[in-house]
């Protein structure tokens, strides 16, 4: 029987359906990957906008105050930063269609930030108990705006419309093998071999590249992003004997992320120094 990596799988059949469906490849910036893009852009914004003023309205929300300001003006700075960097370089600005805002959650419980498409971003109180300082809040919502300006969640979810796709064609010329494994499988050790297989490690790739992207965005605007590290080796203290095995997971383990952090710092902190705006 004839066998094909997964990320081989991915990238022909994505690549295949990019040809076929309206030629719907992208490119992330700065690192230049290839991603596969079937919905407007400006549809998930509107979608994303919608759902986050519904969280606001049911959320418990710091709504003044230094850690609110806090968070804005790192929001506010990197939004510059990086809209001065593409345009200077001759770049589209992927952020110009952006509405940025920016919530503070209060839930010490949570430690934790998102972002929606469209430039929407939370940050819980819990989070600040780790971060510490302006330098490591920065990274992660560097890391968070690297999500919204790499496409992450659109790219997301054309996977999942691929996916879902090829594995109905596939299953009638296969007599419906492939639902039948993975029911079986399921039933016997609940868990998906599809998002063990293909879609957590989908996932790994977008949280090291927003990693990436946001170690950038970060040096860009002008904070220190060797608290990267330190502020990974805090997180690493705090999860320590709570993270799941790898490939349970959407993210890197705590261990490879700083790594990697270690590995690109120079690099970054020579080709992507503060940007004046």
């Amino acid at each position: 029987m004839y066998n094909i990596n997964r990320r081989k799988f991915l990238g022909l059949f994505g690549c295949s359906c990019c040809s076929v469906l309206l030629n719907s490849c992208t490119t992330v910036p700065i690192t230049e990957r290839k991603q596969l893009s079937l919905i407007p852009e400006a549809r998930i914004n509107q979608q994303a906008s919608a759902a986050y003023e519904n969280f606001k309205s049911k959320s418990k929300l710091i709504t003044k105050g230094a850690q609110l300001n806090e968070i804005r003006e790192i929001g506010k700075r990197i939004e510059n930063a990086v809209s001065t960097f593409f345009v200077r370089d001759g770049k589209e600005d992927p952020t110009r269609n952006f509405g940025w805002d920016y919530v503070l959650v209060d839930n010490d419980k949570i430690v934790n930030a998102w972002v929606m498409p469209g430039g929407k971003v939370a940050v819980y109180t819990g989070l600040l108990k780790i971060t510490k300082n302006t330098d490591a809040l920065s990274i992660v919502m560097g890391h968070e705006i690297a999500h919204a300006v790499a496409r992450h969640s659109l790219e997301r979810a054309s996977q999942a419309m691929t996916i879902n796709l090829g594995t109905s064609v596939a299953d009638i010329f296969l007599g419906g093998a492939i639902n039948r494994t993975r029911n079986t499988v399921g039933q016997n050790t609940g868990l998906d071999i599809f998002k063990l297989g293909i879609m957590n490690p989908f996932g790994r790739k977008q949280e090291s590249e927003a990693d990436y992207l946001g170690l950038i965005f970060s040096s860009l605007s002008g904070y220190d992003i060797r608290e990267s590290v330190k502020l990974w080796q805090r997180m690493s203290e705090k999860n320590k004997g709570k993270e799941p095995p790898v490939f349970l997971s959407t993210h890197p383990s705590n261990k490879k992320r700083i790594e990697n952090l270690k590995n690109w710092m120079n690099e970054v902190m020579i080709k992507y120094p503060p940007i004046k705006v």
